[in-house]
């Protein structure tokens, strides 16, 4: 690498061969670690030996997939697609004050297997989940009775987490809906200044909007899928629609890789992709 300091107008990067083995990660701030992690995951999933990562940073952050959203709704996918990775949470870490720590432990993949997510299946289950971390019970409970009024599942189907051993205070309500084909999850996070309501009615329009259709991969996880069918060379899901994102990642994909996403719009406005 050259160029990579503060005022170079260029940089070159030459890569060589991806090498296994124990790497640590230590944002220093609450930046996301499941960004890095998903910025390794695939080119050490495909190296030669096994790897182990510690991550060290924010877990649960804006912008970004929660640590919840990898573990449940992503990895399980890559899992089905041949690869072999486990992820567990040793400590949350929300903004600003981060100091989370997450270990991922990734076995080079043995083969690919064509994934194609077309219908969602048979509902399993679902449940909202508020959590707080070094803050008072009762914020949670608000979320909850926003989520359960709009929602209207039974009532054990929520529930509060008062996280332990957290760095700083942190707030995030989860909704999940897993079925038999593909889980979602949908997240609003807490913030100085928004109020708890606030935070789980964001949750909460977007897994009503979800609800609405029938097609199985929402906006986010739509984004997540593409790279690895990208690399497997094969298969087909079909998403609630097209971000500027994930339009914008087809156009990327097509400038490395050696294949062709196909796009289907539907009358009722989902779209099917296709890898070629």
């Amino acid at each position: 690498m050259t160029g990579d300091e503060i005022g170079s107008t260029t940089l070159e990067f030459v890569p060589g061969d991806v090498v296994g083995g124990d790497y640590t990660f230590s944002i220093g701030t609450a930046g996301s670690t499941t960004l890095v992690l998903q910025t390794v995951l695939l080119p050490l999933a495909l190296a030669k030996t096994s790897s182990r990562l510690v991550l060290e940073g924010g877990t649960h952050n804006p912008y970004a997939p929660p640590f919840d959203f990898l573990v449940r709704a992503y990895l399980p996918l890559l899992r089905r697609m041949g690869l072999n990775v486990d992820a567990r949470l040793e400590r949350a870490g929300f903004y600003p004050a981060g100091g989370g720590r997450a270990v991922v432990e990734i076995e080079p993949a043995a083969g690919w297997n064509e994934l194609s997510i077309l219908s969602r299946g048979e509902l399993k289950r679902r449940g909202v989940m508020a959590v707080v971390s070094n803050l008072s019970r009762s914020i949670g409970e608000r979320e909850l009775k926003v989520a359960r009024r709009h929602l209207g599942w039974n009532d054990d189907e929520f529930g509060v987490v008062e996280v332990e051993r957290s760095v700083g205070p942190g707030n995030v309500v989860t909704i999940e809906v897993a079925y038999e084909n593909v889980t979602e999850m949908f997240t609003g996070f807490g913030a100085v200044g928004r109020s708890a309501e606030s935070v789980a009615h964001h949750a909460v329009q977007q897994c009503q909007r979800y609800l609405k259709g029938d097609a199985p991969v929402g906006e986010y996880l739509t984004d997540q899928l593409m790279l690895p069918m990208a690399v497997a060379g094969s298969g087909s899901f079909r998403s609630t629609g097209l971000s500027l994102h994930a339009q914008t990642h087809v156009e990327l994909i097509h400038r490395f890789l050696d294949v062709r996403i196909e796009t289907e719009k539907s009358d009722g406005g989902d779209v099917t992709l296709s890898i070629v």
